[in-house]
């Protein structure tokens, strides 16, 4: 079926990200098992919760910090946490303001206030103007949605509430759990791996 909607994933697909950074920033604060309770495919019932708004920041860090048996300032402890968000590069912005001209374009991040307002603080940076807002139709964030991927109900919240058909809408996203999630709720998918990145779905997406 034709493809008239397109919903990205922020970190992985459009932001550079690198888990192992933030797990080596923890461990230099002094947390010896960070890597049992967080991965990007599977951690501690924590995440989720403030994934999806479900604790405050400060409750977040008070509990992680806890977990982790260390004692720093909420400062420090941010800059460890974030130290996973690289770059944007802007080529890929451009590549997603040519796609509105075609399809309807949508964000779909499993993300937490922290993150979101260091990502915002990248794109800021780089390029002047928050992009997110003028690349995309829409922007969802799991932490102010209430809901994160892969669960069925994510996805058809974001659908009904923009009225789109499902098997109309592409999804892209690193992560196969949530690619998977998506298919569920019989929508097309692309499971864009490490090494590729969106400007290679061109073959894919036409303009």
């Amino acid at each position: 079926m034709t493809i008239k909607n397109i919903i990205f994933d922020l970190g992985g697909v459009i932001i550079n990200i690198d888990y192992k950074l933030t797990s080596e920033a923890f461990t230099k604060l002094g947390a010896s098992d960070f890597d049992k309770i967080y991965t990007q495919n599977q951690h501690d019932p924590l995440f989720d919760d403030y994934e999806t708004g479900k604790i405050s920041s400060k409750s977040f860090r008070d509990l992680l910090k806890q977990k982790l048996n260390i004692a720093v300032t909420d400062e420090v402890f941010d800059r460890a946490w974030n130290a996973m968000l690289l770059d944007l590069p802007l080529e890929r912005l451009d590549f997603i303001k040519k796609l509105r001209k075609t399809y309807k374009v949508f964000l779909f991040s499993n993300t937490n206030e922290i993150h979101l307002k260091e990502f915002i603080n990248i794109c800021e940076k780089q390029n002047g103007f928050n992009a997110f807002n003028e690349c995309f139709d829409k922007v969802y964030y799991s932490n102010i949605l209430g809901k994160r991927k892969p669960c069925r109900d994510a996805f058809t919240t974001i659908l009904n509430e923009n009225s789109l058909n499902a098997e109309e809408t592409l999804f892209i996203d690193d992560s196969l759990q949530h690619v998977m999630g998506a298919k569920e709720v019989s929508m097309q998918t692309i499971h864009l791996p490490h090494d590729k990145s969106i400007l290679d779905l061109v073959e894919f997406i036409k303009f």
